[in-house]
């Protein structure tokens, strides 16, 4: 009986592990995309190379992307949060707290760039 009871934690567990791996996955896919965004180049002017990213997007649309990649690596951190909901594994359930510093993390950085925006915004009103 003890068997069985620790196969279905075991496979609950590598379930719950491999959705997680998941979701980090995909917390890494936003951050990448939001990489090339730089808030600095709005205002510095000089000649771009022939690799240099194109910045299509106004202050505005810029802020904009950036609220919603940080707002998508928040639902990242949630939705793993729900794969372990109910599951006291301890195993998976620190999986899930990794999750969740490492999407902070990744905010974190983008909130930085929200700041830098807002301040060349504000200074090219000034």
């Amino acid at each position: 009986m003890v068997y069985l009871w620790s196969l279905e934690t075991r496979w609950r567990r590598r379930k719950a592990l491999q959705k997680l791996h998941e979701q980090r996955s995909i917390a890494h896919v936003i951050d990448t995309h939001q990489l090339r965004k730089d808030p600095d180049r709005i205002k510095r002017k000089g000649v771009d190379t022939s690799s240099s990213p194109r910045q299509d997007l106004t202050p505005f649309e810029l802020g904009r992307y950036f609220d919603y990649c940080s707002e998508m690596l928040s639902m990242v951190a949630k939705i793993g949060a729900l794969y372990v909901q109910g599951y006291e594994d301890p195993i998976a359930v620190n999986a899930v707290d990794e999750l969740e510093t490492l999407t902070t993390g990744l905010s974190r950085k983008i909130w930085q760039k929200i700041m830098v925006l807002d301040q060349l915004t504000d200074d090219a009103q000034s």
